[in-house]
């Protein structure tokens, strides 16, 4: 099974339930002292949000995990990303957005405590992994927590999720979350 050593407490943000059901049950299996965050600003709409949040806290719960979830900040997404709605998945729209979410998560980390933060963000076949690392490296450049860029989609994890899905029924949404996706990459 996948090894990874990583720091405790850890910190891993999440942007939906299919994206981290393998994580967080391969986390609990190996007995990681790990809360999950849920910082997505960039859901709309508001619904859609909130339909994600909860699968996410149901999915937690399920594996006894605890689970916080920060302010929907749309209005400030919205305002960081302005003039960047036509930008193709993985283009300069994901790298803002990436930094806002990660920077948000350093700082909720470091007054809380963690040691460390790790994410599924670069988990989707749609995401580019290099690019939340870069996000990453910038979001975290003055914390005193560390960022685990952790590629979650190997070591069989990436088979497990898939699975895992269908198997718990997790609510599958088309879209990354500021816009539907129109082609695959």
């Amino acid at each position: 099974m996948f090894e990874v050593n990583l720091p405790e407490p850890l910190l891993l943000l999440s942007c939906c339930a299919p994206c981290s059901c393998a994580v967080i049950q391969h986390l609990s299996k190996i007995g990681i002292n790990f809360t999950v965050i849920f910082y997505n600003p960039n859901i709309r709409p508001f619904e859609e949000y909130e339909r994600r949040r909860q699968e996410n806290e149901k999915l937690c719960k399920k594996f006894s995990v605890p689970f916080v979830s920060l302010e929907y900040d749309n209005e400030r997404w919205c305002e960081k990303t302005k003039g960047l709605l036509s930008e193709p998945e993985r283009g300069k729209r994901c790298d803002i957005c990436f930094e806002m979410r990660l920077r948000k998560v350093a700082k909720y980390a470091q007054e809380h405590g963690f040691k460390a933060v790790s994410s599924v963000l670069g988990v989707s076949k749609y995401k580019d992994f290099d690019q939340v690392n870069r996000a990453a490296n910038r979001a975290f450049e003055k914390s005193s927590v560390s960022y685990f860029p952790v590629n979650w989609r190997k070591g069989g994890l990436e088979q497990i999720r898939q699975t895992m899905q269908k198997e718990l029924q997790l609510y599958r949404q088309t879209y990354c979350g500021c816009q539907p996706r129109s082609t695959i990459i």
